[in-house]
């Protein structure tokens, strides 16, 4: 990585990305040091960063410590009770009877070194743990509104982070069987403690997580299983876009109608890629 200078050439304003590399260095150091940081604010508000709430097209509301009832609060630690890194959050789905998803996720400040030596020693990513990302939200609306064609399926979520999508699949579609991946264990153990939190709400669909890393698709024992595959941003990465390419491929259905249902910004060559690993069979389907 080229080291970045932290002051335009024409002027002493930060750059964007000095200020960026300021914001990651807070979040590292402000839990493991009590040495106040003494560097100015001036131009923070100015750098682009994701927004909390993302589209908000299912609302949330954090399950209060107290009472256990949903409540109208920050996601952070300071809402919690103790120094706890994760939370139950309710989403309301905007649907008839207003039912809701418990989903265990880390807190918005709950970052920890810890995180990044797992990414280490597993080779993997750490987006999934971030927080739940707005095209996790899109996706799960987009589900949301197309019951009818998970009805009867298996499906599995690729890359889920903390599996919204696969949890509303898995409560309102009826759905055969839900499987919820992602490549990072510690999302994953996050994932099964929402399944067991929502297991009254699954009626006949079998529901269950899993550890699934897109370099090794051939360790699990579901090639070739999957009716409908569903991911959302799952192409930030490009080292890792003709793994995922593959991994859709070795999954999907051979032998009937299957489909995999990707949402995604363009990036790179992902869509050359997924159309070279595409199956050459009438019955799949890939957007």
């Amino acid at each position: 990585m080229e080291a970045t200078s932290t002051t335009n050439s024409s002027s002493s304003t930060p750059t964007s990305s000095s200020l960026r590399w300021k914001i990651l260095r807070r979040a590292l150091l402000r839990k493991h040091s009590s040495v106040p940081d003494d560097h100015s604010d001036m131009g923070l508000n100015r750098v682009s960063r994701k927004a909390t709430q993302g589209f908000n097209l299912i609302p949330r509301l954090i399950v209060d410590d107290h009472s256990g009832e949903p409540s109208d609060t920050l996601l952070s630690r300071n809402t919690l009770l103790g120094s706890s890194k994760d939370a139950f959050l309710c989403y309301k789905l905007p649907i008839h009877n207003s039912p809701y998803i418990r989903l265990c996720q880390r807190v918005d400040d709950g970052a920890d070194l810890n995180d990044f030596e797992v990414c280490n020693r597993h080779n993997i990513d750490n987006t999934g743990l971030v927080c739940l990302w707005p095209s996790e939200d899109v996706l799960a609306y987009y589900s949301l509104s197309n019951t009818d064609m998970f009805r009867d399926k298996r499906v599995i979520e690729l890359g889920s982070g903390y599996g919204l999508a696969g949890l509303v699949i898995a409560v309102v579609t009826e759905a055969l069987e839900v499987v919820i991946t992602d490549g990072n264990p510690q999302v994953v153990d996050y994932i099964q403690q929402s399944i067991e939190a929502n297991s009254g709400a699954f009626g006949g669909s079998q529901v269950k997580s899993m550890v699934l890393h897109w370099n090794h698709p051939e360790k699990i024992d579901m090639l070739n299983s999957f009716d409908i595959i569903v991911a959302s941003d799952c192409t930030f990465f490009k080292e890792f876009h003709k793994d995922l390419a593959r991994t859709i491929r070795m999954l999907l259905k051979k032998k009937s109608s299957s489909e995999a249902i990707l949402l995604s910004p363009r990036r790179g060559m992902f869509c050359t890629i997924l159309a070279g690993e595409r199956p050459k069979r009438k019955h799949t389907t890939w957007h």
